[in-house]
């Protein structure tokens, strides 16, 4: 069993603190995907697995073996890892064919040259590269130098798969394609994977579990599925896919019950929170929205609004409507064109969150 645990990782360059009690775990076989903006200390969490930067505190062990334990000062080499890593860059090395790149890990692990070139053939068979063994990295596209430097990951093979940032040299196309291929591939060889990305697309396409980090700590851990619909605090509701943040205030509590009037509309809205504070922040995604005809009934919603459109898209798959809301307003996505310059929109009585404010957390039992 591959399980990989990172207990309290602390990491710090001179007075900037980059790691900060950072904890995660994945299950043998599973993608982990570390997500987050740039300089959030997703790059620097891979490095210190991968032995690259040596934290200062905390642990991590795979399986039964400790890779860093800052209390007993253990520390194990790089090169004891076992760990395949494929990074931003490739990092193949131009002077050497596919095979001889490929091969160079099982070179210094001194493979015998039958055991080599075997293991480098089924490497490559694997990753779709056979017919172009005998090449220089110059003759190959950006989608297969990629796949030289994850074949050369996975020759030895590896404990851990490590990919930082692996996609971001392709174009969009490319990238999907690639992202979709790894995924398969993955799941084919079952390798314990940590994945890191800014990219919120491709952190809910491939991952089991995703750990959302900010400012150097995991502000949320759970399945894409979580949290995307259930995001714990008011960073991660916006930095994972697209929120309307509407600002309100609370002027009513009754047995749990808040009425919340948000800036800029007539009406109120009445949600069950244990939030304390007056100031409140209504996040909604634009597809929970609804766009009504007039004289559509408002049972199931909230509340419906009307404003002018501000902006309006065409994405393919969905429109893309920007409608003014008193001071504020709201993105709408849905199938339904309209070319309205005024519509009605619905909120859904199960389609928001409550946060207060410039907190960490979302208090429980909201919608």
């Amino acid at each position: 069993m591959h399980d990989l645990v990172i207990t309290n990782l602390t990491k710090k360059f001179g007075r900037l603190t980059v790691l900060d009690n950072v904890s995660v775990t994945a299950s043998d076989g599973q993608i982990l995907t570390l997500l987050g903006p740039s300089g959030c200390g997703k790059s620097t969490t891979l490095w210190s697995i991968a032995g690259l930067l040596k934290p200062d505190g905390g642990s991590i062990v795979v399986g039964e073996q400790t890779l860093f334990n800052h209390d007993s000062s253990a520390f194990l080499p790089p090169e004891r890892r076992d760990c395949g890593v494929v990074f931003q860059s490739y990092a193949v090395w131009p002077h050497m064919k596919v095979r001889d790149n490929v091969g160079y890990p099982l070179r210094l692990r001194r493979y015998k040259s039958e055991a080599l070139r075997r293991r480098v053939d089924e490497v490559l068979e694997l990753v779709d590269l056979s017919d172009q063994a005998d090449r220089y990295p110059h003759q190959l596209s950006g989608g297969q130098q990629q796949r030289v430097a994850l074949a050369r990951a996975l020759a030895f093979p590896p404990r851990l798969l490590l990919l930082d940032e692996p996609f971001s040299n392709l174009d969009a196309k490319l990238r999907e394609r690639t992202r979709d291929w790894l995924l398969q591939l993955q799941r084919k060889i079952g390798v314990t994977t940590v994945f890191v990305t800014h990219d919120q697309d491709e952190a809910l396409a491939m991952s089991d579990k995703i750990a959302v980090m900010s400012a150097g700590a995991v502000r949320q851990i759970g399945t894409p599925e979580q949290i995307y619909n259930d995001p714990a605090d008011l960073f991660v509701a916006d930095f994972v896919g697209t929120s309307n943040l509407l600002e309100g205030t609370v002027i009513g509590r009754s047995k749990g019950i808040l009425t919340i009037k948000i800036d800029g509309l007539d009406q109120a809205i009445h949600v069950p929170s244990s939030i304390t504070s007056d100031g409140v922040v209504v996040a909604v995604r634009p597809e929970a929205l609804a766009l009504l005809p007039d004289d559509a009934s408002s049972d199931g919603y909230e509340m419906t609004v009307n404003g002018p459109v501000l902006e309006r898209s065409y994405h393919g798959h969905h429109f893309r409507y920007t409608v003014g809301v008193g001071e504020q307003a709201l993105v709408v996505e849905t199938r339904e064109r309209t070319d309205s310059s005024h519509v009605r929109v619905g909120i859904p009585r199960d389609g928001y969150k409550l946060f207060q404010p410039r907190t960490a957390t979302a208090p429980k039992a909201e919608h």
